[in-house]
């Protein structure tokens, strides 16, 4: 069965318009308090949010619901994602939920539920939510007046998260290190400066000032450019980006140069190697990863497992074959003895401390790898017509990949969380790349709009 409201990363959507209403999300609040509150002991639910003006309105609206059904809502107000999943499981809820759209435009909102163990849902507990947000009677069940839940404002879940953050590099000082910090205006504008000030680093701060309306804008994991040029402008040793949600991280070394996801996986996995830290001597990525990332990790002798484009698909896979490191190019990195989900403050305290340890600046570190040149592209689509169902998009597309050979690749897929489609040219030759994704992204635009 085809889930139809969960995407690869929870619900998400334009604010006020389906589903993304504070009807839906009544209905959510109720859904999901039958399926994973029924018959707990436990029957509490952590709520966090991200700096969105619509979060006031998904909150309360999921709060009823959550009400409606006995559950108790333990509320954290802005806090990153993985903030979420961690109380989540310290607290002893039976679940979290978090109201957030991570890197997407202010103007969308989403819904991303944990389990009681701080992993996101697998795909069966997401699809008998569905059937019940989406089943006439969900909206007319409630328990009785006097078994109704409670709501509390956690004053502390801050300090909780800070604490935990600093312990997993053993409260390591950071004294000596220049920090730009690019909060994205998003749910790490105040614990996140907080975390790395109270370990000794200077921190210079940029989009720490959100408005509801400014999260992600111009800022943040996905506009690294920002802090690459304050790196240079305060001669920083590092920049260190979040998206709005605090689940990714984009770095920049000390020349302002972009570090990605793929190099910092693999600059972790070099370590862990060396140190006999590396779980079945193996990551994870994803298909989107840097072919060089995979020369570079075949040459070390470590494996390289790959899996679908999403954090979720990554996390699974690690979790089935018991691999602690893993992730994706676009910045969510799962450092699994320490998290449940991507983390992007724990990632770069991981990060500086691998530098403290070393004595290596993050250019030399990242330096492992040589980057196959490659030019992803986005456009919105007014539907996502199955590949399978087109013409000339996959003949194009087969055609490209007979003339890269061994020495490229394309990726065209649909986005989980947006109405897009993203094509990626990736091949030893930048010529090559420029032809190809002129070609394929011309094709598409012909045969979808």
């Amino acid at each position: 069965m085809k889930k139809k409201l969960f995407g690869t990363d929870g619900i998400r959507g334009r604010a006020n318009s389906y589903p993304i209403t504070p009807e839906l999300a009544l209905l959510v609040g109720k859904a999901t308090a039958k399926v994973l509150g029924a018959g707990g002991t436990h029957r509490r639910v952590v709520l966090g949010k991200d700096t969105r003006i619509s979060g006031y309105m998904l909150e309360n609206a999921l709060t009823a619901g959550l009400l409606s059904m006995g559950m108790d809502v333990l509320a954290v107000g802005p806090m990153p994602t993985p903030a979420v999943a961690h109380l989540t499981r310290s607290m002893g809820a039976a679940c979290g939920i978090m109201i957030t759209a991570s890197h997407n435009p202010a103007a969308d909102n989403g819904i991303k539920i944990f389990a009681a163990d701080g992993f996101k849902l697998p795909d069966d507990v997401e699809l008998e939510i569905e059937k019940q947000i989406l089943s006439d009677e969900i909206s007319s069940e409630h328990v009785p007046g006097d078994a109704i839940g409670k709501a509390y404002r956690i004053e502390d879940a801050r300090g909780r998260y800070i604490e935990f953050a600093k312990s997993s590099i053993r409260n390591l000082s950071l004294r000596g290190l220049k920090i730009v910090l690019d909060c994205a205006n998003g749910a790490a504008y105040s614990i996140a400066p907080l975390i790395f000030r109270e370990l000794g680093a200077e921190v210079i701060e940029h989009a720490v000032k959100p408005d509801g309306l400014n999260i992600n804008d111009n800022c943040g994991a996905l506009h690294p450019e920002n802090v690459g040029r304050l790196v240079l402008e305060h001669h920083a040793d590092v920049g260190i980006a979040l998206d709005g949600d605090a689940d990714r991280v984009i770095f920049c070394d000390a020349s302002g140069n972009v570090v990605d996801g793929d190099r910092i996986i693999g600059m972790v996995a070099l370590d862990y190697q060396k140190n006999n830290k590396l779980a079945g001597n193996a990551v994870v990525v994803t298909s989107m990863s840097n072919l060089g990332l995979h020369r570079a990790m075949k040459q070390a002798g470590i494996n390289v497992e790959v899996t679908d484009v999403g954090d979720r698909y990554v996390i699974e896979r690690m979790r089935e074959g018991a691999f602690n490191i893993g992730g994706e190019q676009s910045g969510h990195l799962i450092f699994m003895d320490y998290a449940t989900t991507g983390d992007g403050i724990l990632s770069a305290l991981h990060v500086l401390k691998l530098m403290i340890r070393t004595g290596k600046p993050l250019a030399e570190l990242a330096a492992f790898m040589t980057v196959f040149p490659q030019e992803l592209r986005s456009f919105p689509v007014a539907r996502k017509t199955p590949l399978a169902e087109l013409t000339l998009l996959p003949a194009a597309i087969a055609e490209c990949e007979a003339a890269l050979g061994d020495s490229g690749r394309t990726i065209v897929r649909y986005s989980g969380t947006e109405n897009k489609m993203r094509i990626l040219v990736e091949a030893e030759n930048p010529d090559d790349v420029a032809r190809w994704i002129e070609r394929l992204t011309e094709t598409a635009r012909r045969e979808l709009n």
